[in-house]
C-alpha cells in the first residue's frame, strides 16, 4: 500500500523510526509531508504484544502479533510497508534520546556515531539502547538507504554555560559529563516553529515559553529561537512534577531514604521514576482519572493536580524573568493538548505578567492548534499539538 502510493507521487519518501525499549513506532512521510503509513507494536516481548497501523486512506487495522522481540516487531513493520520499500526511500530517520554534548543537530549515521550512541547509553540506559537497535535493523533491512540520527538533547545545546552547569564539584563535569541537557526537544522545535507560523513572526524574533506535558514533562525558555533553559536535566527526572516521576527534589532526601529507610540504589531509581509524580500523590499517573477524581471530590487527586499545575506556575514564572520579555506560552504534548483544567489552573493569576486565558476558548475542541488568550492580553497562549515524527522527517530532509 506504501509503495505503491509512492509510486503514484514520483518522490522518494522519509521513514521515521522511534524504537522504544519495548516498542516500534514508524511513520512514512513523502515530500508534501503526508502520512503515507503509520503504526506502533507495543509490549513487545510480553505475552499480548499488538500492533496498530493506520494509513492516509483514514483507515485503522489494530490485531495482535507475535513479536518476541524488535526484530519481530521490525519484521511486521516491513510486512505492513510491504516489499521493495528501499528503493522507495530518500532516508530512514530515527528518533535517538540521548546525544550528550558532542550531536547538536542531526546527523547521517556511521561507525562513529553508533559508538558514540552506544557509550551514551551509560546515562541514557533505558532509551539509548533501543534507538541504536532501530537503526541496526534498518541498516540490514535497507542497506543502501542513508540513516540519519535526530537526537532529542540536541535542542537544548544551545543553553549558555550557567544554565546547563550543576554547582558540583568540576571534575563531574570535567570525567563524569555531569550537566544539563535536556529532553523533548525535537517537540519543543516543532511546536516553537508552529508558535512563529501562527503569530506571523520569524521564530529568531520571538521570545517563547513552551511546555510539553504528557506522562512525561518539560519546560522551556526559547529567546530568539534557542533555547537557552530547560527544565529536564542529567536525566528525564529532573523539573516539572509528571505522570510517575517526581520532577524536582531535594536530593538529599534520596540519601536519606538510603541512610534511613534501607533503601538501595535500584529500589529509589524505581521509586522517583516509576513510583512518584501524580502516581506518587493520587496512585495513578493518568492525569484524565486524576482530573475526573478531582472533580468528584477526591482530596489526593486535587492535591496531585495542585501540586502538578503549581510546579508549572513556578517555571512560567522563572523563564518569564530569564527572558526579559514574553512572546508566547505554548502549551503541548497529552496533558498540555487535552487539559483544559491544567492549562487554566497553570496559568491563573499570571494576569500581572500578561498572561490570562479566555475560558470559553480554553475548552473548545483543539483541532492542529488554538489561540487562547483574553482579548488584549500582552501574552499570546497557544495550544499546539505536537508532530515529533514531523519534525525528524523535516530535520532528515533538510541533512540531505
Amino acid at each position: 500500500m506504501a509503495v505503491a502510493a509512492l509510486s503514484a507521487a514520483h518522490d522518494k519518501a522519509i521513514l521515521v523510526l522511534n524504537c522504544g525499549s519495548s516498542s516500534l513506532k514508524y511513520q512514512l512521510f513523502d515530500r508534501a509531508e503526508r502520512v503515507l503509513a503509520g503504526g506502533v507494536v507495543e509490549r513487545i516481548g510480553e505475552a499480548q504484544p499488538w500492533l496498530r497501523h493506520s494509513s492516509i486512506d483514514g483507515g485503522a487495522i489494530e490485531h495482535a502479533v507475535a513479536a518476541a522481540d524488535h526484530r519481530a516487531a521490525f519484521a511486521r513493520m516491513q510486512a505492513v510497508l510491504g516489499d521493495g520499500l528501499g528503493a522507495q526511500l530518500l532516508a530512514v530517520g530515527h528518533r535517538v534520546v540521548h546525544g550528550g554534548e558532542q550531536f547538536r543537530a542531526a546527523v547521517l549515521v556511521d561507525a562513529q556515531v553508533r559508538r558514540a550512541i552506544k557509550a551514551l547509553a551509560a546515562i541514557a540506559p533505558l532509551h539509548n539502547p533501543g534507538n541504536l537497535l532501530g537503526i541496526e535493523l534498518a541498516d540490514q533491512a535497507y542497506p543502501r538507504v542513508p540513516q540519519v540520527a535526530v537526537f532529542d538533547t540536541a535542542f537544548h545545546q544551545h543553553m549558555p554555560e550557567h544554565a546547563f552547569r550543576y554547582a558540583v564539584p568540576e571534575a563531574w563535569y570535567r570525567e563524569q559529563h555531569v550537566r544539563r541537557y535536556g529532553f523533548h526537544g525535537i517537540s519543543h522545535d516543532y511546536v516553537a516553529q508552529r508558535a512563529a507560523a501562527l503569530l506571523g513572526k520569524p521564530l529568531s524574533e520571538l521570545n517563547l515559553i513552551t511546555l510539553h506535558l504528557g506522562n512525561g514533562a518539560s519546560a522551556a525558555a526559547i529567546q530568539n529561537g534557542c533555547c537557552i533553559d530547560t527544565s529536564m536535566g542529567f536525566t528525564p527526572l529532573e523539573g516539572l512534577v509528571m505522570g510517575s516521576r517526581s520532577g524536582d527534589l531535594d536530593p538529599a532526601i534520596a540519601l536519606h531514604m538510603a541512610r534511613v529507610g534501607g533503601m538501595d540504589w535500584n529500589s529509589l531509581d524505581q521509586a522517583l521514576n516509576q513510583d512518584s509524580g501524580l502516581k506518587g500523590l493520587a496512585g495513578v499517573s493518568d492525569m484524565r482519572e486524576i482530573l475526573q477524581r478531582a472533580a468528584a471530590g477526591d482530596a489526593a487527586a486535587q492535591l496531585a493536580l495542585d501540586v502538578y499545575c503549581y510546579r508549572i506556575k513556578k517555571y512560567i514564572g522563572a523563564y518569564y524573568a530569564a527572558l526579559g520579555r514574553v512572546d508566547a506560552l505554548v502549551f503541548t504534548g497529552g496533558v498540555g493538548e487535552n487539559a483544559a483544567p491544567v492549562r487554566s489552573q497553570a496559568c491563573a493569576g499570571l494576569a500581572s505578567l500578561g498572561i490570562a486565558i479566555d475560558e470559553a476558548k480554553n475548552t473548545q475542541a483543539l483541532e492542529e492548534s488554538a489561540t487562547i488568550q483574553k482579548s488584549g492580553a500582552g501574552v499570546a497562549v497557544l495550544v499546539v499539538r505536537t508532530n515529533e515524527a514531523l519534525q525528524i522527517a523535516r530535520a532528515v530532509r533538510a541533512l540531505l
